[in-house]
């Protein structure tokens, strides 16, 4: 094992223990879980400094030689797809577009693995210069942070004034056609009351919005379950406004309950990742910006494929490692235990 940047206490360097692993081809883990939703972080580079995402100056800079190139994601997608049968990729950061060869990367990726969805997370500053390239170069769906639509909140949780710029990224995104463009705001203490507001926001520019519990992966270590807003909290402010209605879960292992809004068809997503764990339906894997394979986001365990790949790997050898990784995933992020200790990377390095 070789200690790395970022916060990270170890990566595994070699192979995982797969003795006991059946010999199917899938991302399989322990627990019957099959992970096919692969997100591939591409920097620790952003435009905002979200509280409960990044530190005030930043996350400390990845050594360019230390980033997956573009060529290097292109082939582990390519490998994802082909070999492991991931069927979803999501580009994330960091801030995605933080990267001058994303459109590169999306062409690529499209090209390799004709018909596959190719979505973004973005907090979408200055995405409205950016999204028509990158519909034409294959990205199919686009999902847009925004917590509030008060500037003064905005400013105080971003710690940037960049309010009318996501705004204008938003309308682009619809504009270019995506076939969906979601809304995802992390549920504060200080947005709630305006919640509602968010909520009406959205519904008049025709996108989908989806709250998320603040889970414990902040840069500053402050997160304290005592200061969480629960999803129930949320109905409950969202209610005195709206008649919401729950609808079944489409896909069991998509992790937002959704809500018909006074009667439908406009719905509101809650992902409740805390007070109502899907730990045991979830079907992702993920890929850290310096080529790590990270199998849950709050388990500290990384397998080293950067090196692997640099070494002469081939796809084969490759994508052995990447399943060895995934078979040993925890059970589930544990923060109901009492010993519980939130992971050393936060979001904004781990991607999300």
């Amino acid at each position: 094992m070789t200690a790395v940047d970022m916060g990270i206490p170890v990566v595994r360097d070699r192979a995982d223990d797969v003795s006991d692993r059946p010999d199917v081809p899938e991302l399989l883990d322990r627990f019957g879980r099959i992970a096919r939703d692969l997100r591939v972080s591409l920097t620790e580079k952003c435009s905002l400094r979200c509280t409960y995402c990044m530190p005030a100056e930043g996350l400390p800079e990845i050594p360019r030689d230390k980033l997956l190139t573009s060529a290097e994601i292109v082939r582990l997608v390519g490998i994802a797809t082909g070999r492991l049968g991931v069927h979803e990729v999501r580009f994330t950061g960091g801030e995605p577009l933080m990267r001058r060869d994303l459109e590169d990367i999306v062409a690529g990726c499209a090209e390799q693995t004709p018909g596959l969805p190719i979505a973004l997370t973005t907090n979408a500053v200055g995405l409205r210069h950016r999204a028509r390239a990158l519909a034409d170069a294959g990205l199919t769906r686009v999902n847009i942070s925004l917590d509030t639509i008060d500037r003064e909140h905005f400013a105080r949780l971003t710690r940037r004034d960049r309010l009318d710029s996501v705004l204008d990224g938003i309308r682009a995104a619809v504009a270019a056609g995506f076939g969906r463009v979601k809304v995802n705001a992390v549920l504060m203490p200080e947005t709630l009351e305006g919640a509602a507001d968010l909520l009406a926001w959205c519904l008049d520019e025709g996108v989908e919005l989806r709250f998320i519990e603040q889970m414990p992966l902040d840069a500053d270590h402050t997160w304290a379950r005592s200061r969480m807003v629960p999803a129930q909290q949320l109905l409950d402010v969202l209610g005195r406004r709206f008649t919401l209605t729950e609808t079944e879960r489409e896909d069991p292992s998509a992790p937002a309950e959704r809500w018909l809004v006074d009667g439908g068809p406009a719905t509101v997503g809650i992902i409740a990742s805390v007070t109502r764990s899907f730990c045991g339906d979830c079907d992702r894997t993920r890929l850290t910006a310096e080529g790590t394979v990270r199998s849950c986001l709050f388990s500290d365990r990384e397998t080293d494929l950067r090196a692997a790949l640099r070494g002469g790997a081939t796809d084969d050898e490759l994508a052995a490692v990447w399943r060895g990784a995934m078979w040993n995933k925890w059970a589930g992020h544990g923060m109901d235990a009492a010993d519980f200790a939130p992971p050393q990377r936060s979001m904004g390095a781990i991607g999300g």
